[in-house]
């Protein structure tokens, strides 16, 4: 499965943006997929998963309510919407995948896209 991310950019706090990832491959359907996002000097953490079905998700404390994720397998793509961004969550932004179910540590996840960043200004 190769992934590909895009969407990120420049937005004033209070601002929106949607970040995609493509899958590639017969078999993408069948992955979870999760977005991850490390700013400067900080770890990768997870920002939000969905499962394979879609019937399942996760959202980090600090962005429940702000961001939602969604997917449209017949399109092989995950959505990331991130709605009254703040500052703090500048970052590069990548997506993930394992198959079926959502992790919440990078290391469970096979593939990874290469990032975008995302820039919140104040």
């Amino acid at each position: 499965v190769q992934l590909q991310a895009s969407g990120g950019g420049l937005v004033q706090a209070g601002g929106s943006l949607r970040l995609s990832c493509v899958a590639s491959g017969r078999t993408a359907k069948n992955y979870a997929v999760a977005w991850f996002r490390q700013a400067p000097g900080q770890e990768r953490d997870i920002v939000a998963g969905i499962s394979w079905s879609g019937a399942g998700t996760v959202y980090a404390e600090s962005v429940q309510g702000r961001f939602t994720i969604s997917r449209e397998n017949a399109m092989n793509t995950v959505t990331l919407q991130m709605n009254s961004l703040k500052p703090e969550d500048t970052a590069v932004y990548y997506c993930a995948a394992r198959l079926w179910n959502i992790g919440r540590n990078g290391y469970e996840y096979d593939y990874w896209g290469r990032g975008t960043q995302v820039t919140v200004s104040s």
